[in-house]
């Protein structure tokens, strides 16, 4: 394996999983938890992120981001990461919800119509969230290429996005953590 990615599976070990008795946004029981914001905002996991993320993701690509709030740290590290390294990604959020005021709608960030976009999460379980980012991503003109998701704990994410006609990448899974997928 990778030394890159290892040293992300540890970092995720050690600052973002943790094992008890969990309910899942979904409802479900879970014997894992993870927050993969604690290894994304923290300088040398958001490193590791990036080193892996910019190793994968397309030439061509011109636009990262997704889903607030999972997506943000992801979407935003990785492009200012990347610009130190003579690459241009522009960062976007999609909001949950639309805004009324101000620049309404749900973008925020610099999508343009035309855009080749990798819709990035933290962590995925079920898939809705990369998928609705997808969804309002086409809606602005935009074409999503690639799902990016720091980990796959579910499983079920990679068939959504073929359906989608989508690359579907995770950078861990559940099963380099030590655990089952939980999906849907």
């Amino acid at each position: 394996m990778d030394q890159t990615k290892q040293k992300l599976i540890d970092h995720l070990l050690e600052h973002s999983v943790r094992t008890g008795d969990f309910t899942l946004k979904s409802g479900r029981k879970s014997s894992w938890f993870i927050d993969s914001k604690q290894t994304a905002c923290r300088p040398e996991g958001l490193l590791l992120i990036a080193d892996l993320a910019l190793d994968i993701i397309p030439a061509g690509i011109t636009a990262i981001g997704g889903l607030t709030v999972g997506a943000d740290p992801v979407a935003y590290g990785i492009a200012g990461v990347a610009a130190t390294r003579g690459r241009d990604l522009r960062s976007f959020t999609i909001r949950k919800e639309a805004k009324d005021h101000g620049v309404a709608g749900r973008l925020a960030g610099p999508l343009l119509a035309g855009d080749k976009v990798v819709i990035t999460e933290d962590t995925v379980t079920r898939g809705t969230s990369p998928m609705e980012a997808v969804q309002v991503v086409r809606e602005l003109g935009a074409e999503p290429v690639m799902i990016l998701v720091v980990v796959d704990r579910g499983g079920s994410c990679a068939a959504l996005a073929e359906a989608a006609g989508i690359e579907f990448r995770a950078l861990v899974t559940a099963p380099e953590l030590g655990f089952n997928y939980e999906g849907a």
